[in-house]
């Protein structure tokens, strides 16, 4: 079982504040999490190819050719406000 002062310093890691009470219960839980990390080590995986993902996923990729862009003038005409060739957005952080 993790102590409580793993779990206090994991949680100062994470920048998150606990109680006493979900301190106690996040050791438990991740108590759990490192025993069942502790058991699929024990899985034999010599013969398996690592992998990032579960599906293969491929990137598709266009060739990058240069072309005409808008200019700012076209980009602003249908923008609601614009100052000096900015967008003018409401403020949502004081």
């Amino acid at each position: 079982m993790l102590r409580l002062e793993e779990v206090k310093h994991i949680a100062m890691l994470a920048r998150i504040s606990l109680t006493d009470q979900e301190i106690q219960k996040l050791s438990s839980q991740l108590s759990a999490v490192v025993e069942y990390i502790g058991k699929l080590k024990e899985i034999d995986t010599k013969d398996v190819e690592p992998t990032s993902h579960v599906i293969p996923i491929n990137n598709v990729f266009r060739d990058d050719n240069i072309r005409q862009s808008l200019s700012p003038q076209e980009m602003l005409k249908n923008a609601p406000d614009s100052n000096e060739g900015f967008f003018i957005v409401p403020k949502i952080i004081d």
